[in-house]
């Protein structure tokens, strides 16, 4: 009977193990959906992708896609995986970069929506709602200080670049004969590909077709991963966020990474954390690190995906997934390390929290301002300024 129920220090199961095993497939589905993207956007656009995302070319107007995307879909893994994908197809590097940053701010919806369960709960939803939107003031500056900056000297490009160089020895993207991934993802992606040929699907045809198919199977991938590392992994990362989040600032900081490499989802990791705020066991304060935390490491799925991708624009998706990866790890360095910058982020999301216990109409005007209406407000305004 030792290996039919879980104990106390860990699952013993045969059925955990058969999760952990279907984690690892779904690993490889991921990899071969990027896999896919990419190949589908070279095969539809041949040596035309610049032209194909000229509509992009604002960096702006990135920044809004990227957001409201993560909005709707409610999952930064699932945005930032595709985009590394539409670079790997050719989106231009510049024009990912504001996606990224706009995937950020999409994804605190997901936390602002789950505060809500609090609603009638006065004082518990006030502390909730603090604890959801501290992320979303957090990423807000990071994009008010670091787009900006992008946007005039292009110092994350350059990181990324350098980073990318580093990691892959210079020019030779595909690490050798190191690069045990091609031959893994390379079968699937030949099948797709060859199938729809076989069908009569012209290039174009054949490669938008690969490109619904690969995102199709990134939804379904992470969807099912999240599911199945939640059931794994909710329980000890509630034992580790209470022994943990409360220690201080660099504790709270590690451990929101750690939980977020597990579960590949900033999303879940600070939903996780917003009914223990909400319930008085952790302060507004304490949970601040822990959800920047979330941030960085959430970069991990971006990473994973990059690896798939080969061929010569393997460079560059790599490239924006380390950007990512910087972006945010500057972004805890800049904003929480300068004793200024770190307080604005709380003292707004008690500010609004305090709004939204006195009237509900401010979470749903908040939530549809930040996520939508100003979004479209920025694409206006660009295109009146001709950005």
């Amino acid at each position: 009977m030792t290996d039919v129920l879980p104990g106390r220090h860990g699952q013993t199961s045969s059925g955990s193990w058969g999760q952990w095993f279907a984690i690892a497939g779904l690993v490889y589905v991921l990899l071969v959906a990027v896999a896919t993207i990419g190949g589908g956007f070279k095969l539809a656009t041949g040596d035309q992708a610049r032209e194909l995302f000229a509509f992009a070319s604002n960096p702006i107007t990135a920044l809004v896609i990227g957001t409201i995307a993560t909005a709707l879909i409610q999952s930064s893994s699932t945005v930032t995986s595709i985009i590394v994908g539409l670079v790997a197809g050719g989106l231009p590097v510049e024009i990912a970069i504001p996606m990224v940053m706009g995937s950020n701010i999409g994804t605190t919806i997901t936390n602002t929506i789950v505060s809500l369960g609090h609603v009638r709960q006065g004082e518990e939803f006030k502390r909730a709602f603090a604890a959801a939107t501290i992320h979303d003031f957090f990423n807000v500056i990071c994009v008010i200080i670091f787009l900006p900056l992008e946007i005039m000297f292009g110092f994350l490009q350059k990181v990324g670049a350098y980073l990318a160089n580093f990691l892959v020895g210079g020019e030779n993207v595909s690490m050798g004969g190191f690069n045990f991934i091609k031959p893994l993802v390379s079968p699937p992606i030949n099948l797709v590909e060859g199938t729809l040929e076989r069908f009569g699907a012209s290039d174009v045809v054949a490669g938008i077709l690969m490109i619904f198919i690969g995102i199709g199977m990134i939804f379904l991938s992470i969807s099912f991963i999240g599911r199945l590392l939640k059931e794994l992994m909710t329980g000890r990362a509630k034992d580790i966020m209470h022994y943990a989040v409360g220690r201080g600032p660099v504790s709270g900081l590690a451990s929101g990474t750690l939980i977020t490499v597990l579960v590949q989802s900033s999303s879940t990791t600070t939903s996780l954390i917003v009914p223990l705020a909400g319930s008085g066991v952790f302060s507004l304060r304490q949970i601040y690190p822990f959800t920047l935390g979330a941030n960085i490491g959430t970069c991990i799925t971006a990473l994973l995906a990059a690896t798939a991708v080969v061929g010569g624009n393997a460079y560059f998706a790599l490239q924006v997934a380390l950007v990512h990866l910087v972006y945010n790890s500057l972004g805890v360095l800049v904003v929480y390390g300068i004793p200024f910058l770190r307080n604005i982020p709380p003292q707004l999301a008690e500010w609004l929290s305090g709004l939204a216990v006195k009237k509900k109409i401010y979470v749903a005007a908040y939530i549809g301002t930040v996520f939508f209406l100003v979004p479209s407000a920025l694409i206006a305004l660009s295109e009146t300024m001709g950005i």
